[in-house]
C-alpha cells in the first residue's frame, strides 16, 4: 500500500532538496574522499565563505554532513548513515509493481 505524501519524513524531503543544487553536489564529491575543512572547499570549489556557508547549512539540516571544530577552523564530512536512509527509500519504489490505471472519476460534470 502507497504511504500517503503527508506521510514522507520530512528529514527524506530535506535530502532530497540539499541533493537539488549543483554546488552542494560538488561538496559532497569532495567529501568522498576525506573530510575538509571550509577554507579547502572554498578554494576547491571557487566560491566565497559566504555562499560556502549557506550551502553547508543546508547539507547539515538534512543530514548529510557531519562537522566539527578544531580550533578556528570547521571540518566537515560525509554522514553515510544518512545516505543509506535516502538510498533505503529509493529502492523501495524498485519493488513497487506495474503502476494501476486510474480509476474513472465519479465528479461528471
Amino acid at each position: 500500500m502507497q504511504t500517503p505524501i503527508a506521510n514522507v519524513p520530512h528529514f527524506i524531503a530535506t535530502g532530497f532538496h540539499a541533493l537539488s543544487d549543483p554546488i552542494r553536489i560538488n561538496v559532497l564529491e569532495l567529501l568522498r574522499q576525506r573530510e575538509l575543512c571550509v577554507c579547502d572547499l572554498c578554494e576547491a570549489l571557487g566560491v566565497s565563505q559566504s555562499k560556502l556557508s549557506f550551502h553547508l547549512k543546508t547539507l547539515k539540516e538534512a543530514g548529510l554532513v557531519n562537522s566539527r571544530q578544531q580550533g578556528r577552523w570547521i571540518y566537515y564530512r560525509l554522514n553515510l548513515p544518512q545516505f543509506g536512509v535516502l538510498a533505503e527509500y529509493l529502492a523501495d519504489y524498485r519493488n513497487l509493481g506495474q503502476t494501476l490505471p486510474a480509476r474513472p472519476c465519479d465528479n461528471i460534470s
